[in-house]
């Protein structure tokens, strides 16, 4: 069989592997909130690298209902958070903001620091391999700022859309903190709001994806049916988790 044969048969098991059925479980935020996470695996073993997935305003889990399943197909296990600072994706509502609401507790964006925490935490209990976090817009943003502010805290960071969303914040001073491999993927429109988060960070460690066409604010980017240009984006992702993946 030729080359180009094989690389056809590859695309065609890609594309025929069903998708991975999501496990809804409850963590616990450091402020004691629950916070509700759909978690897609795709590898019990204990080495298996873990990636995080953290929704943008105004939204919720439901984000990453066709993204995880993909990233499960490249070899990592996934945990897609509701944080208290959304409301709902693709008719999944965000539990956690819910219940954030009916307690009084605030849902402003850095308020949803502590449910971030709370998926990496949990996801470092089933793991020996790296985990990973990533972000969409105001939680691209949350999660420059924890890579920054601890450096063991991730492994790797991939930040969609972000900026300086932060009221009281800056983005930019913990970014310049980060120790660890980092890819920002934005939209041409928004080329602007990641330029000093971009050159905050050493260039040893961070990617930046710009396309000349095409793109999406936040994760959506990754959906084609929400952005047409989605296969470029996740070349470019590919790329960068191939020295994560469990050797």
């Amino acid at each position: 069989m030729t080359r180009f044969a094989w690389l056809a048969v590859a695309a065609m098991m890609f594309l025929a592997t069903p998708a991975q059925a999501a496990e809804t479980v409850a963590l616990k935020a450091k402020d004691g909130l629950e916070v509700t996470a759909d978690v897609y695996r795709t590898s019990p073993a204990a080495a298996a690298p873990w990636i995080v997935l953290a929704h943008q305003a105004g939204s919720s889990r439901g984000e990453y209902g066709e993204i995880a399943p993909r990233l499960n197909q490249l070899g990592f296990n996934a945990i897609a958070l509701d944080q208290r600072s959304g409301k709902s994706f693709a008719n999944v509502a965000n539990e956690t903001a819910k219940r954030a609401a009916a307690s009084g507790k605030g849902t402003a964006y850095l308020d949803a620091l502590p449910d971030i925490e709370a998926g990496i935490a949990w996801a470092r209990t089933q793991t020996r391999g790296s985990v990973l976090l990533l972000g969409s817009s105001y939680s691209a943003a949350l999660a420059l700022v924890l890579a920054g502010g601890d450096a063991a805290l991730v492994d790797g960071v991939l930040a969609f859309s972000p900026g300086e969303y932060l009221k009281g914040q800056s983005v930019a001073g913990p970014a310049g903190k980060i120790k660890a491999p980092t890819l920002i993927v934005t939209p041409p429109g928004e080329a602007g709001r990641i330029a000093p988060l971009v050159r905050a960070i050493s260039p040893k460690l961070v990617t930046s994806f710009v396309p000349k066409t095409g793109g999406r604010h936040g994760a959506s980017s990754l959906i084609p049916a929400r952005n047409g240009n989605a296969e470029a984006h996740w070349r470019i992702v590919e790329r960068f988790l191939v020295q994560f993946r469990q050797q």
